[in-house]
């Protein structure tokens, strides 16, 4: 079986490993996935800001070369470069503990992230794409409604074309 398991990093990593290493079973596999909402427009916004150029549209190819005058041959990543960085290094942070708790409990375990803009269509696109027989997902993350259903898992559970389980 396999299962895949969406998370923001507030799970109860021991809970959920013990519940979703059963799950998958000795022949199964699970996959940890997690959406890192990366908000772009800062970018351009934090360059508008610190540039002195008078037309915004040029504002980024004018920031760039002026960036690679300053800096040394290798130096600038660039935006897609560095917020790549920045979403491993989040996904890494947001799935480590629980990857260990699956490895130790024998689970074949793959965790994987992305950075998204809706954390709902992210993890039905990760369901389209991996395939899962069971999606599990928390029934509280890091939304503003505590005490209730949160938005996410209510979508999940309504749109996903798998069965859920909901985790507490």
């Amino acid at each position: 079986m396999h299962v895949l398991v969406a998370t923001d990093g507030t799970l109860d990593t021991a809970l959920t490993a013990k519940t979703v290493a059963r799950l998958a079973g000795d022949a199964g596999r699970v996959t940890v996935f997690t959406v890192v909402e990366v908000p772009r427009q800062i970018l351009s916004d934090l360059r508008s800001a610190s540039t002195r150029h008078a037309d915004p549209a040029n504002v980024d190819v004018a920031y760039r070369r002026e960036q690679a005058a300053d800096l040394a041959t290798g130096s600038w990543i660039g935006d897609d470069a560095f917020i790549e960085q920045y979403v491993n290094r989040v996904v890494t942070s947001r799935t480590a503990d629980l990857v260990a708790e699956l490895k130790a409990a024998g689970a074949d375990v793959t965790a994987v992230g992305v950075e998204g803009e809706s954390a709902a269509r992210s993890v039905l696109e990760a369901v389209s794409e991996y395939d899962p027989d069971v999606l599990c997902v928390g029934t509280h993350g890091m939304g503003r409604f505590e005490g209730r259903l949160g938005s996410l898992s209510t979508k999940l559970a309504r749109l996903a074309p798998c069965s859920v389980l909901l985790l507490r």
